[in-house]
């Protein structure tokens, strides 16, 4: 309690200075509107993926509604608590927590403070004052491993991602059947960063272990590793081109990051935590928050691969029915995409 008691009030310090900033600080606040905080990884909101897409739905809702937006990058796995602790503290209308990381984080925080609305992504909680936003990853990717597999030249791809945990195997197994759904016989080498939250933010390993799928013959790799993956993206620009076209592509995943490697990225597997931050914010607003678990896939629109002016022209109209194809079945239960997150 000591602890807690000592942290907050530096937190709080540290929170305004921030604040400040950015924009303007908390006297300018406008205490007529909702206020809403939002608490990113360790990987940070310009990670370019997951963090990004949070990042960018509040942003949005910042623009269309009426209300005040501040954010925390705590920078360490410790630095979590007390961040959420001085939004609540300031009695904040709406406290957001980005990974499922947080998860047991807010449950402590949001026992303490039952009057404020938490929000986390990616985590599940039963308290009547937190929403779960969490998705079905692996919809997404059955998606993007029928584009894998259809794009591969070798019959061989790679999958790497963040920290070894059910959700990221989510990613992995639906990948793999969304690939074989194409080609039974395609291999699928897997590698992850690490076991610790480390793994999120080291692209250097995420390069290695890249390196290493595509000297055993992998032409196409799916990462979901943070800022990890930016390493894969890497790894397939140096196998460079013939005839004007990438030898080896990546997938992204999260945001839409075909623009990062324009020509080296196949798709990217978008999940649209943007669109699921700004609908709890909205709730907010519209004094209509619903805790318990908001459920976002293909068949609302909460998963999906991603086309653009960068990738175009990689993707075949072949590959795009096959995924459209396959994207209806699984709405409608002909296809039973397999959850690994328990597994």
């Amino acid at each position: 309690m000591k602890y807690k008691l000592l942290i907050i009030p530096a937190m709080l310090s540290l929170l305004a200075l921030s604040l400040s900033a950015c924009n303007r600080g908390y006297a300018a606040d406008d205490h007529s509107k909702i206020h809403v905080g939002i608490v990113f990884d360790i990987g940070g909101k310009d990670d370019r993926s997951f963090n990004a897409a949070a990042w960018q739905g509040v942003q949005r809702a910042a623009k269309d509604l009426p209300i005040v937006l501040r954010d925390i990058e705590p920078g360490t796995p410790n630095a979590i608590e007390p961040a959420m602790r001085a939004f609540a503290e300031r009695n904040y209308d709406l406290i957001i927590g980005v990974g499922f990381a947080q998860a047991p984080i807010m449950e402590q925080v949001a026992k303490d403070y039952p009057n404020i609305h938490f929000a986390i992504i990616d985590g599940v909680s039963e308290l009547p004052n937190v929403a779960s936003l969490v998705f079905k990853e692996q919809e997404g990717s059955y998606l993007v491993g029928i584009l894998a597999a259809k794009a591969s030249q070798t019959g061989t791809i790679g999958f790497l991602g963040g920290m070894d945990i059910g959700l990221i195997h989510r990613f992995e197994k639906g990948y793999e059947e969304g690939a074989k759904s194409v080609n039974p016989n395609i291999r699928v080498i897997q590698n992850y960063v690490g076991v610790t939250d480390g793994a999120w933010n080291n692209p250097g390993k995420g390069k290695e272990l890249s390196l290493a799928q595509i000297g055993k013959g992998a032409d196409v790799i799916f990462t979901a590793a943070g800022n990890s993956g930016l390493g894969a993206f890497d790894a397939v620009e140096q196998q460079g081109t013939k005839n004007g076209r990438a030898t080896h592509f990546v997938i992204g995943v999260d945001s839409n990051q075909n623009m990062v490697k324009p020509g080296f990225v196949l798709t990217s597997m978008v999940k649209r935590v943007d669109n699921a931050v700004y609908n709890i914010v909205q709730e907010v607003v519209n004094h209509s928050f619903s805790p318990g678990l908001h459920v976002f896939g293909l068949d609302k629109d909460g998963v999906g691969y991603a086309m653009d002016n960068n990738n175009q022209n990689l993707v075949s109209p072949e590959s795009i029915q096959l995924a459209e194809e396959a994207k209806k079945k699984i709405i409608d239960g002909q296809i039973k995409v397999t959850d690994a997150m328990f597994q």
